[in-house]
């Protein structure tokens, strides 16, 4: 069994938005688990694992921030955790692939596709073996229960239904 787990002071998750159809927001989560296990080392063979604290959203602005959290949105308090579980991996791990899997968000899980690109391997001066890889997507908010918006006076609404986002995450070798 090959478990390769986050290295977190190396990783991070972001998103943006765009708000008014003028520009984009973008925030991240703070709080976030990412593991790879395997039953050998083809890491294409494992199970991706995400767990991220919904409560740990940052736009850089509190007043957002609680709003996101509060019912219209994440209602962080009843589903404290945004999970993905990878069901398939397509592609060469060490080029650009896929992965496909269950993401869920407030209770309701959809099928997503993320794009992965290998950012390398490495042996840091530890001796420990790291692996780095960028994954993006992109997700249809409302799909997720995430509903809440305004309609603007000069047409459009206040927050995109398309919300896209990327890790840059690093692993280790345990």
């Amino acid at each position: 069994m090959a478990t390769w787990n986050l290295d977190k002071a190396h990783s991070e998750i972001e998103f943006k938005v765009r708000h008014m159809m003028i520009s984009s927001v973008k925030g991240q989560f703070k709080n976030f688990e990412v593991a790879i296990e395997s039953e050998s080392d083809d890491i294409s063979k494992g199970v991706v694992r995400v767990k991220i604290d919904a409560a740990s959203i940052d736009t850089k602005n509190e007043q957002r921030d609680q709003h996101l959290k509060g019912e219209d949105f994440f209602d962080a308090e009843k589903y404290a955790e945004i999970t993905f579980v990878s069901t398939s991996v397509v592609g060469d791990v060490q080029d650009d692939f896929k992965i496909h899997g269950d993401l869920t968000i407030k209770g309701i899980t959809k099928p997503i596709v993320l794009k992965a690109e290998f950012g390398g391997m490495a042996k840091d001066p530890w001796g420990n073996d790291k692996v780095g890889y960028t994954v993006k997507g992109a997700i249809n908010r409302s799909d997720f229960g995430l509903t809440w918006n305004a309609a603007l006076e000069t047409g459009g609404v206040m927050v995109s239904e398309e919300v896209k986002f990327e890790g840059e995450l690093q692993f280790v070798k345990s």
